[in-house]
């Protein structure tokens, strides 16, 4: 189950992820799950699914009914089929290895409630390339642009379903605008910022799939930290019992 270099992380209610020094995840993971929580009976998707966090925290909470949870790279998906079975969700989440400009017959279009996406950061050519071609991929527009993404996601979605993703701050533009370009209007955004001193490092945005025009709710920023320097409150609610031993 559990090959060299590779170790488990609990997540919390009994449910576990497998990571690799390639396939791991962060903060932003768990923000991520946090924000786009789908209904326990919403038919979700993540794009770029790496290890597998995302659908494994959702099913720490019960839910979605069931999860597709697409990746390019061959050993991501050995990596969270391994999870899988791991905490027995086989009849929950679906790995699907894929390009996901590429699913089409593969999947459904116009029937998921909810996809969700932490893409890459860097917009291709820019930033100091990663030499690891699993790390290139996740933080590097190699195999696909935030238009991609946003494009794929739009087909996926059935009417008013809602589409969720991370990114910093200076893509904010970008992708409201690959957003509205597919018929996704943004509804809710939120940003994150490590204290009240420091910029916002981080945004969460919630788009619906034809949605009105306008209506965009800025929510208060996330602090992920109090004024000792420690984790704040909501931080700590948000990790619920991931990483609990930190935390005591």
């Amino acid at each position: 189950m559990i090959r060299e270099g590779e170790h488990i992380e609990p997540l919390g209610n009994g449910v576990q992820v497998i990571v690799s020094p390639h396939h791991a995840f962060g903060t932003d993971t768990v923000l991520l799950a946090h924000f786009s929580l789908p209904g326990q009976r919403d038919k979700a998707c993540e794009l770029g699914t790496g290890c597998g966090a995302i659908p494994l925290i959702w099913s720490r909470e019960n839910r979605p009914a069931s999860v597709t949870a697409v990746d390019i790279q061959a050993e991501a998906c050995d990596l969270l089929q391994r999870s899988i079975a791991l905490n027995h969700l086989e009849n929950r989440i679906q790995v699907l290895h894929s390009d996901l400009l590429d699913l089409q017959g593969k999947v459904n279009w116009a029937t998921y409630d909810v996809v969700v996406c932490n893409p890459p950061y860097k917009a291709a050519g820019t930033g100091i390339i990663n030499p690891e071609q699993a790390h290139r991929i996740a933080r590097h527009e190699m195999a696909c642009t935030l238009e991609d993404i946003v494009r794929t996601a739009a087909k996926l979605l059935r009417f008013s379903g809602k589409f969720c993703l991370c990114q910093r701050p200076e893509r904010l533009s970008d992708i409201i605008c690959a957003m509205r370009q597919y018929d996704i209007e943004p509804k809710r955004l939120r940003f994150v910022q490590q204290r009240y001193t420091k910029a916002p490092k981080l945004f969460l945005i919630e788009g619906r799939r034809g949605g009105r025009p306008n209506g965009l709710v800025v929510e208060p920023a996330l602090m992920m930290e109090n004024d000792s320097g420690g984790l704040s409150e909501e931080m700590i609610a948000i990790y619920g019992a991931y990483k609990e031993a930190y935390l005591t």
